[in-house]
């Protein structure tokens, strides 16, 4: 394994760059392990609630991440009652942690949900169809689904029951706290936006 540094391991605005492009690739890229993220909530008491989703689309231009979500899900009321949001990151083979911090938004009926929901494919908005909603409690192991729908691709018409149950979550990054992994010393660093600009600041790993 080659032990040379990338160009911009003492570079702070290459780094932010780098940081970006993994979220960039996260969005594009389903085999990107950035596709998948950890975000994290506040419950209603309070304590941390962690979910793995996956990153739809990025804008570096207006700091925005999607994802998309059942509007009946608890994530939904702990992010209306509190927007902050954390967003976990990895990438083994980059070897660096992006830990990103912002607030949400959640959109049911926008031309922006409408449009993410007609770009799906009918098995991925077939979940939407669960009943009782997710996160109710059951007496036996199931996925929710009628036993029609298990293991089928739903026709259009099957799914417009389901429509009301999908939301968009858009997430403004505010925060990102980058930590690259090095063999010849770490290197971590922290940008904040300040309205107008990114400024970054290196960090001790």
């Amino acid at each position: 394994m080659s032990d040379a540094l990338p160009a911009y391991y003492d570079d702070l605005a290459g780094s932010l760059s780098r940081s970006w492009a993994l979220i960039e690739e996260g969005a594009a890229d389903r085999h990107s392990p950035c596709h998948t993220a950890t975000i994290a909530s506040l419950d209603q008491s309070g304590a941390p609630s962690l979910r793995v989703m996956v990153m739809r689309e990025a804008r570096r231009a207006d700091r925005r991440l999607r994802f998309h979500t059942d509007s009946r899900a608890d994530k939904v009321d702990e992010l209306q009652e509190d927007a902050r949001t954390g967003i976990l990151l990895y990438d083994a083979d980059a070897k660096i942690q992006l830990r990103l911090h912002g607030h949400s938004e959640i959109e049911t009926r926008s031309a922006a949900a409408d449009e993410a929901w007609d770009n799906a494919d009918n098995y991925a908005r077939r979940c939407y169809l669960a009943d009782p909603a997710p996160g109710t409690m059951v007496a036996h192991p199931t996925s929710g689904l009628r036993a029609e729908l298990e293991g089928v691709k739903p026709t259009d018409e099957q799914l417009a029951p389901a429509r009301p149950n999908f939301s968009i979550l858009r997430v403004t990054i505010e925060r990102i706290e980058y930590l690259y992994l090095a063999h010849q010393g770490h290197r971590r660093a922290r940008f904040d936006w300040t309205g107008d600009r990114w400024e970054g600041q290196w960090l001790v790993p």
